[in-house]
This record gives C-alpha cells, sequence and structure tokens, in this order.
C-alpha cells in the first residue's frame, strides 16, 4: 500500500471512529449526530429564496484556439484534488470545490470526488477526522443559523463568506444538511441566512457575499440586516466599484469577478437599478482598457494591472505565483463577461497560452503548493470551452476508455 494510498485509507477509517462515537452516544440517550435533530424553534428568515440550486453562470465562449481540448485535459489534470486527508485545509477545499463541483466524480481512487470535498466543509464529523480535536471546529452555530471560523488561524476557511460563496457555486442545494459541532442538523438555506442577516456593507470583504447573495436571492432586491440597516444589490454594486483595486483581495480580481457576475444576473433578474447598471458597465470598460494596456508581452498580467501601462514600463518584481493569481483570475471573469468588455481576442488568447505552459511546467509538488492560484486556471480555461471541470474530465475519462 503506497503512502497516498495509506493516508487515504487512514483518513476514511477514522471518520467511521467518528461516526460510529456519535452514534454510541445517541443510543445512550445523547445529542448525537445521527439523530438529524434541529435547534428548537425554526430560524427567522431574512429572505425567502425561491430556488432549490443556486443560479450558474454559463460562459458565452466556446473557443478552441484560447485552449484545445488536450491542453484542457492536461490543465485539469494539473489542479484535482489529491489533497492528504490530513490537516486539510479549508481553503483548498474550497478552491476544488467551486471549479469541480460536488459532483465531481474521478476514476483515480487518490482524488477527492466533489461529495468528499462538500461533506469536509459541512460535515463536523468529517472535519473531525481530517484535524483531530486539537483544532477548533471550523462551523460556528448560532441560535438562527450558522457560519464557518474565517482568517487565518489554523484550519480556519481564509476569507469572509469565501466558504460559502464557494459551496454556492458548486452547485449546493438550499436544504442541504450541515452537521454541527453542537449535534445540531442545519441546512445551506441557515447559512446564507446568517450571512444576509450580519452583513455589513463597510466590510473590508464583500466579493464572496455578493457572490453568494446575487446566485441565491433574486428576485429580491434589498434585505435588512439583524441591526436594522437595509442592504440592496446597488449598495454591494457600488461597494464592490469604491477605492483602489489594490484593496480587493488577490490584485482586486475578485471585486471585478463579482462585479461581471451582477452585470450577468441583473440582465436576466433586474437587480440593480439602471443608474448602477450603467455604472457597472462605464467601470468594467476602464478595467478592460487597464488590461490591454498592462499585458505583457509574454501574455501574463502583473499583479499591479490596475497602473495600467505604467505597469509594463516599470515593472516590478512579481513572483510567478502572482502573475498566476492575476491571469488567471483574469481569464475567468473574461469567460463570464460580454465581449464590449473584453481586450481584443488575441490578447486574451496570448494570456491563455502563458497560463496554460506556466501550468503544464509545475510538478505536483508545486501546484500543490500553490493549489489556490493553479485552480482558477482551470476554472477559467474550462468556461472558454463552454463547459465545467467534472463534465469535460467525465468525458475525458470516457473516451479514453473506449
Amino acid at each position: 500500500m503506497n503512502r497516498n494510498r495509506q493516508a487515504k485509507f487512514s483518513f476514511w477509517l477514522v471518520q467511521a471512529i467518528v461516526v460510529a462515537g456519535l452514534g454510541i452516544s445517541a443510543a445512550r440517550g445523547g445529542m448525537g449526530r445521527v439523530d438529524l435533530r434541529f435547534w428548537p424553534g425554526a430560524p427567522r428568515e431574512v429572505v425567502h429564496i425561491e430556488r432549490e440550486k443556486p443560479l450558474r453562470m454559463e460562459s458565452f465562449y466556446d473557443d478552441p484556439q484560447v485552449v484545445s481540448d488536450d491542453e484542457l485535459a492536461r490543465v485539469l489534470e494539473q489542479v484535482q484534488p489529491r489533497f492528504s486527508p490530513k490537516n486539510l485545509r479549508p481553503n483548498y477545499v474550497e478552491h476544488a470545490l467551486r471549479i469541480w463541483g460536488e459532483d465531481a466524480r474521478f476514476s483515480d481512487p487518490e482524488v477527492l470526488s466533489g461529495v468528499q470535498l462538500r461533506d469536509l466543509l459541512i460535515d463536523h464529523g468529517r472535519y473531525l477526522a481530517s484535524w483531530g480535536e486539537r483544532a477548533k471546529p471550523l462551523l460556528v452555530e448560532s441560535r438562527e443559523g450558522v457560519e464557518v471560523r474565517w482568517g487565518r488561524e489554523e484550519g480556519a476557511s481564509v476569507h469572509h463568506d469565501h466558504w460559502l460563496a464557494c459551496l454556492t457555486e458548486a452547485g449546493v442545494s438550499l436544504h442541504e444538511p450541515i452537521f454541527t459541532p453542537s449535534q445540531h442538523t442545519r441546512t445551506i438555506n441557515d447559512a446564507v441566512q446568517q450571512a444576509l442577516r450580519n452583513f455589513h456593507i463597510d466590510e473590508r470583504e464583500v466579493e464572496w457575499s455578493a457572490m453568494t447573495f446575487g446566485l441565491w436571492v433574486p428576485p429580491t432586491r434589498s434585505w435588512q440586516t439583524v441591526d436594522g440597516r437595509t442592504v440592496s444589490f446597488d449598495m454591494l454594486a457600488r461597494r464592490l466599484m469604491r477605492g483602489d483595486k489594490r484593496f480587493g483581495v488577490c490584485s482586486g480580481t475578485h471585486r471585478v469577478y463579482s462585479i461581471v457576475l451582477l452585470l450577468r444576473l441583473d440582465t436576466l433578474h433586474s437587480i440593480l437599478s439602471p443608474e448602477v447598471h450603467e455604472e457597472l458597465l462605464a467601470h468594467m470598460k476602464s478595467v478592460r482598457q487597464l488590461l490591454i494596456d498592462s499585458q505583457f508581452e509574454d501574455g501574463h498580467w502583473p499583479s499591479n494591472w490596475e497602473k495600467g501601462a505604467d505597469a509594463v514600463q516599470k515593472p516590478i518584481d512579481d513572483t510567478r505565483e502572482k502573475k498566476v493569481i492575476a491571469t488567471g483570475h483574469h481569464l475567468e471573469w473574461l469567460a463570464l463577461a460580454p465581449e464590449e468588455l473584453h481586450p481584443p481576442r488575441e490578447q486574451i488568447r496570448k494570456a491563455a497560452r502563458w497560463a496554460i505552459d506556466t501550468t503544464l511546467s509545475r510538478t505536483p509538488a508545486q501546484i500543490l503548493e500553490h493549489y489556490t492560484f493553479y485552480s482558477h486556471v482551470g476554472g477559467a480555461l474550462s468556461l472558454w470551452r463552454k463547459t465545467r471541470a467534472a463534465d469535460f474530465w467525465r468525458e475525458h475519462e470516457e473516451r479514453d476508455r473506449m
């Protein structure tokens, strides 16, 4: 038994022990994980959500000149979730889940499925099996909902509402159970309602909150928070545009992604006022020009892309990974944006060429070290072929078996 297989066997063995222990607790009269008992009293809903599954934005484009079938298969093989089962970082799991989806399946037993990734994030027993009792729980429960521990602590999700946004992009059901450390059963709806209830417009990171709310709550356009303040998608959109792009996470690229998402959602569900829609378009046209001016000859975008031509004329000492962050993230939102917001297609193809070559040149260990960055390359290139990573990989494996 090789080391990875032995580690995976140990992972599921520990999980079996954890679940069995909770079952014994229930049999003895304690409130165990297998009770499926809910917190007494129905949590107050901030917004009634009318859909069972979140909205999903599909790409407009299928361009094999951006990435060929063979190139996409090779890149996706690089970013499969071959994670050690011990101390699985939620941030890695979240990134893998958002590009692969909860329905992802792999013939390689060393690769975690979408369900395995999802369950580590929403089942305290699975999390405990990976981290042990020394780590603080990931899930945090209140009387009215559930959220997660986030920040730079060990075993935490890194960014505010990133956990929820990634589960949402993965296509999780609104009524998917969440099993908490308190041995109650919550649902994804409880987590969404908690996020809506506790949201503050001036939080430093609103990128993932905007994404989550946009994919769940339309046609609702506004709601009240726990402190009685009204929040609207207009306010969220203006918050995303406000301030220097350097203040955003991942060189400001997540703000741009969320703005494009709100623009797309507005065309379908009218969640923005006409004035704010036009403001977002004008903002994105300025971003378009910055991308035209800041691209380097080899195709990559730098981390200070917001400087435009100055980024090329006065280059900074970017690491390879910072270039991957900027280039991969930009390719991702461009696949969802209307063509009027694009730089010339040749620039997009140059960026994709650089991202493909860079990803394929890395060893598995190097990819794993910076998995969160390279995962965006896999997600972006899938979108540029108008597909989902899981669907493409399933068809790829079926062709190989023929």
